[in-house]
C-alpha cells in the first residue's frame, strides 16, 4: 500500500515527463477509478489503481511483463541496426518505462518474446543456471534423419564451447520439421546445432518458455499481452 502523487504515478506508467503528464492531467484527461482528477498533486492510492487516460483504462502496474509474438523481421534490440526493434510493437508508453527484451531471437525467428522493465526479472531469466527449457519448431533444409536426431541428443560439439551441447528433446515432426527442447540458451544454438550436425535451419519458432505456450495466450503475430502472476509461475524452472 503506498501513496504517490499523481504526475509520479503517470511518470512512472510511461505516460511521459512530469511536466506532459501535468499538462494531462490540469486538462482533464486522467481519471483515477473512473474520477477524473485534474490536479496533479493529488495523493493516490495505487494498489488496485485503474488510470484512464485519453479514454484508455490502464490498471497500474508497479513493474510489467509482456508476452509478445514476435514476427521475423525484427531486431530484439533497443537500438537495432538492420531492421525494426520489436519494441515499435508495442505502445509508446512502454519505451518511456525502458521496457527491453528478454533475452534474444533472431531477427528471421518467430515465437513466444518475454520483455519487461523489471531488471532483476530479466536478469532471472536471461541467466543460464536457471535452467528453464524452451520449446522450438525448426524446419530444415534437409530431410531429417534418425542420424541427425541422435546426434542432437547427444551433444554436438561448437566450436567455440568447451563441451558438446545437447538437445533436452528432439523430436522429427515431419520430413523437414522437428521439435527441440534446450536449456542453455547460447547465441543461435538451435542453428548452430543444426548446421555442426550436418542440416540447415530454413526456419525457426520458439513455441514455449518453462511451462508458459505460446498458443495459450491467444495472440497472433505482432500481438502482445501483460502476463499475470500465474502465467509468471509457469517460468519457473521445472
Amino acid at each position: 500500500m503506498s501513496k504517490l502523487s499523481l504526475d509520479r504515478i503517470l511518470q512512472s506508467q510511461g505516460f511521459g515527463t512530469r511536466k506532459y503528464c501535468r499538462a494531462l492531467i490540469e486538462d482533464g484527461e486522467v481519471a483515477v477509478n473512473g474520477t477524473i482528477v485534474d490536479s496533479y498533486k493529488s495523493a493516490i492510492e495505487t494498489d488496485g489503481l485503474v488510470l484512464t487516460v485519453f479514454d484508455e483504462e490502464w490498471r497500474y502496474r508497479e513493474h510489467v511483463y509482456i508476452a509478445l509474438y514476435k514476427p521475423a523481421g525484427y531486431e530484439c534490440s533497443r537500438k537495432p541496426s538492420h531492421h525494426p526493434g520489436v519494441l515499435t510493437l508495442l505502445p509508446e508508453q512502454f519505451t518511456w518505462r525502458e521496457v527491453q527484451p528478454v533475452g534474444r531471437l533472431d531477427h528471421d525467428t518467430t515465437g513466444l518474446l518475454l520483455i519487461s522493465d523489471d531488471g532483476p526479472f530479466i536478469h532471472a531469466q536471461s541467466s543460464p543456471k536457471r535452467h528453464v527449457p524452451k520449446v522450438y519448431q525448426a524446419t530444415t533444409a534437409e530431410p531429417v534423419t534418425e542420424a541427425l536426431v541422435a546426434h542432437m541428443l547427444s551433444g554436438v560439439q561448437l566450436h567455440d564451447e568447451p563441451a558438446p551441447l545437447a538437445a533436452l528433446v528432439c523430436e522429427r515432426r515431419g520430413d523437414n520439421q522437428l521439435e527441440i527442447v534446450l536449456e542453455q540458451g547460447k547465441y543461435h544454438q538451435v542453428k548452430r546445432m543444426l548446421a555442426a550436425a550436418g542440416n540447415h535451419c530454413s526456419t525457426l519458432h520458439r513455441s514455449a518458455i518453462g511451462g508458459l505456450q505460446l498458443a495459450d495466450l491467444g495472440l497472433n503475430e505482432g500481438e502482445w499481452c501483460f502476463l499475470e502472476e500465474e502465467q509468471l509461475a509457469l517460468l519457473a524452472p521445472a
